[in-house]
């Protein structure tokens, strides 16, 4: 699979993301303490890709946490955006910390550097362009991102991730500088690290490719009669998938569905390995 160069998409506006801004005294340790990212000595306009899980591991809520003047600034899925707060002013509890929903802001994103705007490299890779914080209404619809991300295998916190679906493992947090293995407790540690250390992670989400257009969310891949996996967003003939990698090593048949070919495809920054006869 060739990946899609930056210039495949247009800079545009993303309506379904929200902007939360957080401020006060003890914001830096009351975030760092719960969300699955180092966010320690971030400077101004520096970014980190994290999410917060629930007790039992499972991603609740993935966003950027992009440092500012007077605090942070949480780009996160506008449906997500209510819930997210409830759960952080749930562990507030005393904590010197003010929220507020940024609703003169809206979130763009650009395949180059967008000039005079607080703009900044999306800290999953390079490879999808950047991200940015604009004044709404100052950025153009544009097209393409979705058919960009996908194709670099970049999951969407609607259309793959969830809300208590995945471990951050199956939704490649641990690949993408989400998750540290070196800092201190935060709410699902113990499972998040279990799983690392034990290799435990069997499910990835993946780009994938059909000979034809991409089924509907939701459609099975199996392999003969085994199940392999679950499609998830698409574009065109392009699709994320959540796979089990242990079921695609034993496969001996192509990976269908609806009698439709299906290839795996590895993106560059992805380590480990994608045990299919398919992917290229």
């Amino acid at each position: 699979m060739v990946l899609m160069a930056n210039s495949s998409f247009l800079m545009q506006v993303r309506r379904e993301r929200a902007v939360l801004s957080l401020e006060g005294a003890e914001i830096e340790n009351f975030l760092h303490n719960l969300v699955t990212a180092d966010i320690l000595g971030l400077a101004e306009g520096e970014a980190r890709y994290t999410a917060l899980l629930t007790p039992q591991g499972k991603v609740l809520f993935d966003f950027f946490v992009v440092k500012a003047a007077e605090g942070y600034l949480l780009d996160c899925a506008a449906s997500q955006l209510e819930e997210l707060t409830k759960c952080l002013m749930f562990y507030r509890l005393r904590a010197k910390v003010a929220m507020t929903e940024r609703k003169d802001l809206e979130v763009g994103v650009s395949p180059t550097e967008p000039e005079a705007l607080n703009a900044y490299i999306d800290p999953r890779t390079p490879l999808v362009g950047w991200r940015m914080f604009a004044e709404n209404g100052k950025l153009p619809t544009g097209t393409g991102y979705d058919q960009a991300r996908i194709a670099l295998g970049l999951a969407d916190s609607d259309g793959d991730i969830g809300s208590g679906e995945l471990f951050p493992h199956e939704a490649n947090l641990d690949q993408l500088g989400a998750v540290s293995f070196s800092k201190g407790c935060y709410i699902g540690q113990e499972v998040v690290s279990r799983m690392e250390h034990r290799a435990t992670g069997r499910s990835r989400i993946l780009p994938v490719t059909f000979d034809g257009a991409a089924p509907p969310r939701g459609a099975a891949i199996k392999s003969a009669d085994k199940n392999i996996g679950t499609v998830l967003s698409s574009a065109g003939n392009a699709a994320l998938a959540l796979l089990r990698l242990d079921r695609m090593a034993e496969a001996t048949q192509p990976l269908l569905t609806d009698a439709v070919r299906v290839r795996v495809h590895k993106p560059a920054w992805i380590k480990y390995d994608v045990p299919s006869k398919d992917y290229a």
